[in-house]
């Protein structure tokens, strides 16, 4: 009995050893990420909390996309993105026509403001409170360039206000000292930015935000026609893993501004409560009933001023200038 079973198992122990083994799979390669270089048009800041977010939370990772965050200057950027250098840009909107009126391709895709940043401050004792109150006034601003001109003239535009009844002061970004020191009865600058480190110096002001008396396209994402037409998807999985990153700011900014940290240097070591209103002043000009959506009317009053600035020569094409096509489906 004994040797008919070592026999079995002999048999056994062969037909195990003859039967076909299991190979060996190779896990398949990661698929490499897209590494996008993103020109943020300014210094590591607050403001740029929903990038950081969706970077540090692994939105760009799980779209396929690597970012690495640029401070070159934004008009730098438009051009990088006109010649199809770059994918993507922050851009405000009167970048993206000045660029069209010039032949490049650019499109933007996703709007991050909502509302046009920029306001005219004052000290409270001298009394302006309307853009009317402008006239006869000096005004410092970087200079007759961007986003806090372009602001200023359809403020005036808006009340009836002339340029040539104001007196324009070139000062580059030194609005705060020009206030503080009376250089000029009024400064430009950004909301999110001026008025609130005025404001927690002890300074009294008058604020008049250009977004309270017009409506503008303001700063968002820009691509290029070439990338549109190529990579249509990575369009779609930027904007809405950007998009995933102004969510999460707005519904949790304590959380948001701890990420901050991570991104800009010694934010840790600066007064949290300037900086967290910096954060909120801007998370009011981002809330919308739909994220990163585009007005046409901002942009058709934008066309407007520029046009009346004689910034570029004839109207473009605001159809080929911006699309709300690559926002996520409501």
């Amino acid at each position: 009995m004994l040797k008919k079973m070592t026999l079995v198992l002999l048999a056994l122990t062969l037909l195990a050893a003859c039967a076909p083994q299991p190979t060996a799979t190779a896990e398949p390669s990661p698929t490499p990420l897209v590494h996008i270089k993103l020109p943020m048009g300014y210094i590591p800041n607050v403001q740029y909390a929903p990038f950081y977010v969706a970077d540090d939370r692994g939105y760009y990772r799980d779209a396929g996309i690597e970012v690495e965050f640029d401070y070159s200057f934004e008009t730098d950027g438009v051009q990088l993105v006109g010649a199809n250098t770059l994918q993507f840009s922050l851009a405000s909107g009167e970048q993206v026509l000045l660029a069209r009126a010039q032949g490049l391709p650019v499109v933007y895709v996703m709007a991050f403001y909502q509302k046009y940043p920029i306001s005219v401050i004052s000290r409270a004792d001298l009394g302006i409170r309307t853009p009317q109150d402008l006239r006869g006034k000096k005004i410092g601003l970087p200079g007759l360039f961007g986003a806090n001109y372009v602001g200023l003239r359809a403020l005036l535009f808006s009340a009836g206000v002339k340029e040539s009844e104001v007196t324009l002061d070139s000062i580059g970004f030194t609005q705060v000292e020009a206030l503080a020191t009376g250089q000029d009865d009024a400064v430009v600058g950004y909301a999110a930015n001026e008025p609130v480190v005025l404001h927690y110096k002890g300074y009294q002001l008058n604020e008049i935000r250009v977004a309270d008396y017009v409506q503008l396209a303001s700063n968002g994402i820009l691509t290029n026609e070439t990338t549109i037409a190529q990579n249509p998807e990575l369009v779609r999985r930027f904007v809405a893993a950007t998009l995933k990153g102004i969510e999460d700011t707005i519904n949790d900014p304590d959380a948001a501004y701890e990420t901050c940290k991570k991104y800009v240097e010694n934010l840790a070591q600066v007064d949290p409560i300037v900086q967290k209103q910096v954060l909120g002043t801007s998370i009011e000009m981002w809330r919308a009933p739909v994220l990163g959506y585009s007005d046409p009317a901002a942009w058709e009053n934008m066309q407007k001023v520029l046009l009346d600035m004689k910034l570029y020569p004839e109207a473009v094409d605001l159809g080929k200038s911006f699309t709300n096509e690559f926002l996520p489906p409501q």
